[in-house]
């Protein structure tokens, strides 16, 4: 069971990381009006190292969303933000939806 498409109110622009070249990070083409649920607040996260760092802005998807660690985040009020960390949510044989939450600065 996945999450609902009804909840996710929002709509992002995902640009994904694909690594870094000799003129910085490289992304890949921009995935429109990705469905999401898009909560701004201040919290504090872990990011790929272990570091506790501060994210602005929460994203919950679908199950299937494809956004790496790094990739670019344009949010519905037009701010483009960068992805710190994802967790994929499952539950398998137990009535709650699949999702995937990702944290950004």
């Amino acid at each position: 069971m996945n999450v609902p498409r009804w909840l996710l109110r929002h709509r992002i622009i995902i640009e994904p990381y694909l690594g870094t070249s000799a003129y910085g990070p490289k992304y890949g083409p921009p995935t429109k009006d990705v469905p999401a649920l898009v909560a701004e607040a201040i919290k504090r996260v872990r990011d790929a190292t272990g570091a506790e760092v501060v994210s602005t802005a929460q994203i919950y998807a679908g199950p299937d969303l494809n956004c790496p660690t790094g990739s670019r985040v344009t949010l519905p009020t037009g701010r483009t933000t960068t992805v710190i960390n994802v967790a994929h949510h499952t539950a398998p044989g137990l009535p709650v939806p699949a999702s995937t939450e990702v944290m950004c600065e």
